[in-house]
């Protein structure tokens, strides 16, 4: 009984295994072009607020004149 309970850990562990394995090698959902361009404004957005409130102003001026 003792070497059947020490061969369920593996038995398991493959089974979880393969199923990590599917999960993982599935096909990618499409996004349509509409929406997936929507995202990337939204994020260009986000990027432009973030890195103007984080700039001292005039610094990307000054430094681009030289």
């Amino acid at each position: 009984m003792a070497a059947l309970a020490w061969l369920i850990i593996p038995v398991a562990a493959a089974l979880v295994a393969m199923l990590w394995a599917g999960w993982a090698a599935r096909t990618p959902r499409a996004t349509g072009d509409p929406a997936s361009l929507a995202e990337h404004q939204r994020f260009l957005a986000a990027m432009e607020r973030s890195t103007a409130s984080a700039a001292p102003s005039g610094a990307a001026g000054e430094r681009s004149g030289q």
